[in-house]
């Protein structure tokens, strides 16, 4: 391939709105160009990148037995609606009507059409297990992309789902494809670290996330300091403390006029206290029915945890008319005190271990301050609902304690039972004859995400590092002087030779000064770069040099070929 004829058009400074190492480089390095917020042009170069590495990943999936499908990106609304994610999946899918009105969206994922296809023809126990994947793109509507190829409201994505028998199967199939996911790392040459994750709007369970760990992630990580536990901090535990509640220090509790202090800030100044004597009590909407969750006053409330404890579809924050109803105040004065009977209270275990508490008085413009549990109201359920903060102590050794780190999320695998296959109808019967339903894995991966992870762990100051594998051409070959007819000669005859060896070559050999070159060789990222040029006329030899360390040897031009082969085996 030669450059001259070919379009990588770079550019020397990077779009303002770039702020990670990722987006910069790929657009100048001319493999993507923006079209719209959170939508991506894919140029040449960017499509080498993409399609190999999406032929690494369907090596590693036919090797795990899993097979390709092709699906539509419409998936009809009857489908979501039997699953019933048609009005809860975030972020919101892309919808569109045909011209009879009927809706569809664009597949921000593949549950549920990939289950209606394996209901069609699911029939008996010996069709299972089954494994399909596809490598298609995806739609969401991101309400804030950002991060170039990080999160964008158009990517590629592998998604497969299994099909089993029975949970030892599921077992069987997630493990195929836990270990072909750290095969593909490991050929892409990304370091990932494997951490506990939250399904999410997919559901399911035994969640796993494969993280890039890098400054530019958006996803905090936990990691205990004394052995490998590692968590999203979506569901990130932590040790439960132990109870330890001491004496009341003040007597019965008592109202306290607070006008207009709602947050906990404005409330602590007012009492000259500190936000661990307070308690957050928040009211919320699960599934219809309001719930009160109590939270420290210096804590978070975890969502994520919440709703899982109350194996929730949905759950939101309660409307200013919905915390009226449950306490007779507004927003910001709630507390545990005289709730609605109708109302449960969950709180956190940390709660258990405080005594002389700061609560909202359920009465505008005031608090109660002395409150204790027990004797002045009553938890219907302590359990884990807060998230977790740096210095907790760990949930697995118990000795180590946490800390956070940045990362990009790749892949995601977890077990989705048997939600999908019920509602959608992948049934089976079993060997005594009897009807049993699918139960079903599901595994994710991020392709075009891939790239751009690969560009934040590979690069320098210069430009791009790309990996063997997948760099867009492995060998550039710099021709200095395209008008001399010898040099035009030798660098043909090593095109020829490197591509007869197996590796795809660019030859550089556009009008441009040489400077020009050597610069877009390191911003593109070729891994090794053959320099044709004065030396070579003057001498026969040639630079061959290793964009990684800036490793340099000088050989005889027949030797060239040898020596790339060589630098290209050691990588």
């Amino acid at each position: 391939m030669r450059a001259s004829r070919y379009y990588a058009p770079t550019l020397r400074q990077a779009p303002v709105e770039a702020e990670i190492a990722s987006h910069k480089m790929l657009v100048r390095g001319g493999f993507i160009r923006p079209l719209t917020a959170g939508v991506f042009d894919w140029l040449p170069l960017g499509l080498r990148v993409l399609r190999k590495v999406e032929t690494v990943v369907r090596e590693e999936m036919e090797r795990a037995g899993a097979l390709e499908v092709h699906l539509p990106v419409l998936a009809p609304r009857e489908l979501w609606e039997q699953s019933g994610r048609w009005d809860t999946f975030q972020p919101t899918p892309f919808r569109v009507q045909d011209r009879t009105e009927r809706w569809f969206c664009l597949g921000p994922t593949h549950e549920e059409v990939m289950t209606d296809l394996v209901a069609t023809d699911l029939k008996s126990y010996r069709d299972l297990p089954l494994t399909l994947y596809q490598i298609q793109v995806k739609f969401r509507d991101e309400m804030r992309p950002r991060g170039g190829l990080l999160r964008v409201k158009e990517f590629t994505m592998k998604d497969a789902y299994s099909f089993d028998v029975d949970r030892a199967g599921l077992d069987a199939s997630y493990e195929a494809q836990y270990q072909a996911y750290l095969r593909i790392m490991e050929r892409l040459q990304l370091p990932v670290l494997v951490v506990r994750a939250d399904a999410g709007s997919m559901g399911g369970s035994d969640t796993r996330e494969f993280m890039i760990l890098t400054d530019a992630g958006e996803d905090t990580i936990f990691i205990c300091d004394k052995c490998d536990y590692a968590s999203n901090a979506e569901c990130a535990t932590f040790k439960v403390p132990e109870p330890r509640k001491g004496p009341n220090r003040c007597g019965d509790s008592a109202l306290v006029e607070t006008p207009g202090m709602k947050t906990i800030e404005q409330v602590c100044e007012f009492l000259q206290t500190t936000p661990e004597a307070l308690a957050k009590t928040l009211i919320l909407n699960a599934d219809g029915r309001l719930v009160a969750a109590m939270v420290r006053g210096d804590r978070e409330l975890n969502e994520f945890k919440l709703r899982n404890l109350l194996g929730a579809t949905t759950l939101r924050m309660a409307t200013p008319e919905e915390v009226f109803t449950a306490t007779g105040a507004s927003v910001g004065f709630s507390g545990p005190c005289q709730l609605s009977d109708e109302v449960e209270i969950i709180a956190d275990h940390e709660i258990a271990n405080m005594t002389d508490i700061t609560v909202g008085a359920n009465k505008d413009d005031a608090h109660l301050v002395c409150v204790n549990v027990e004797r002045d109201f009553v938890v219907d359920r302590f359990a884990d609902i807060r998230h977790a903060v740096p210095g907790d102590p760990c949930p697995m050794c118990g000795e180590g304690y946490l800390g956070t780190d940045k990362g990009i999320e790749i892949g995601h695998v977890f077990k989705l039972g048997t939600k999908y296959a019920e509602a959608l109808g992948a049934k089976f019967l079993d060997e005594d004859g009897k009807e049993k339903v699918a139960i079903m894995g599901c595994y994710g991966m991020g392709v075009s995400r891939a790239v751009a992870a690969l560009v934040e762990v590979h690069h320098d100051d210069n430009g791009i590092i790309w990996p063997l594998s997948v760099a867009p051409f492995q060998v550039a070959v710099l021709l200095l002087d395209p008008q001399v007819h010898d040099l035009g000669q030798a660098a043909d005859q090593l095109e020829a030779e490197l591509s007869a060896a197996g590796l795809d070559v660019m030859i550089d050999d556009r009008d441009e000064r040489p400077g020009v070159k050597f610069k877009d060789a390191d911003l593109i990222g070729y891994p090794i770069q053959v320099v044709v040029g004065k030396r070579t006329a003057q001498e026969g030899t040639v630079e061959v040099r290793r964009r990684r360390d800036k490793a340099e040897l000088v050989v005889p031009l027949a030797e060239a070929t040898a020596a790339v082969q060589k630098l290209a085996e050691e990588a």
